[in-house]
């Protein structure tokens, strides 16, 4: 996903996924570049979380830049809702800001929560294989296709979990969007909803989307990691295997003798290629 030769753009709000997505980043070696967005829209709160990010890369030692918008007047100038105004203003200037620096990519702290967010979003609109595929790990800029990619690292885990890294192995604070309570927002509503979810179902609406994506990519005559799962999927679906990428990832790695067990089946990788027997 990332070079580590190349310094990476990171976006951080100060809320838990973006403090936790800067630490991870920092501490896996990664040269990192911090962007915060004030976008005056909640008062003394939206000062209180620039503070927060700028006292947190000083002491990361994390370079940052902040820029402060008049997200109400763009909104208006624009015809725009606040969210997608706040969307616009952001991921242009995050391209802007990671051109100037050199950056390879910027790295947003989307997780599975936020994913399964998007599916239950777009299926509640109504969409087709690509809107229930959700948000890719590595995708265009949404607002400047042109320009450098967007990684999502946190992707692959819950909201949980994030926490319980914040709070139990980092000991690192962070932020409180108010608004994030606020159910007349869309995302927030379906946010409420999910949180009746259980960790496992949440895990299994992002392996949903992750299975649109490679259906997405095979109609699109692409040979992409999420198209080899799929067709990986389709061959051993009736096994139970519930691991299909790690088996996939373990084929590709070439890993002979790793072995995987559903309730009624046993695969083991001999030679390249996935041996499955019934148990």
């Amino acid at each position: 996903m990332l070079d580590k030769d190349k310094p990476v753009l990171v976006a951080v709000s100060g809320g838990a996924d973006s403090v936790a997505l800067l630490d991870v980043l920092v501490r896996a070696g990664y040269t990192c570049i911090a962007a915060h967005c004030n976008f005056n829209l909640r008062g003394a709160e939206s000062d209180r979380d620039e503070a927060f990010v700028r006292e947190l890369c000083t002491t990361m030692q994390v370079p940052l830049f902040v820029q402060s918008f008049g997200t109400h007047a763009y909104a208006r100038e624009n015809k725009l809702g606040i969210e997608l105004a706040a969307r616009e203003l952001r991921y242009k200037w995050f391209d802007q800001i990671a051109q100037e620096q050199g950056c390879q990519a910027v790295a947003v702290a989307h997780h599975q929560n936020d994913q399964a967010e998007t599916l239950l979003l777009n299926l509640k609109r109504g969409a087709g294989i690509r809107g229930l595929a959700g948000m890719r790990p590595i995708s265009a800029n949404p607002i400047v296709p042109q320009g450098l990619p967007i990684v999502r690292p946190l992707l692959c885990t819950t909201r949980d979990y994030i926490e319980h890294y914040l709070k139990d192995k980092r000991h690192l604070d962070w932020m409180t969007d108010s608004t994030n309570s606020d159910t007349s927002i869309p995302r927030n509503a379906v946010r409420e909803q999910l949180r009746s979810y259980s960790k496992s179902e949440i895990e299994h609406m992002a392996q949903t989307a992750e299975y649109m994506q490679g259906y997405a990519d095979i109609l699109d005559g692409k040979n992409t990691r999420e198209a080899g799962m799929v067709r990986l999927y389709e061959d051993i679906r009736e096994c139970g295997f519930a691991e299909i990428d790690k088996i996939y990832d373990a084929l590709q790695r070439g890993e002979g003798g790793k072995t995987f067990t559903s309730k009624t089946h046993q695969a083991i990788i001999k030679k390249g290629k996935l041996c499955v027997t019934t148990v």
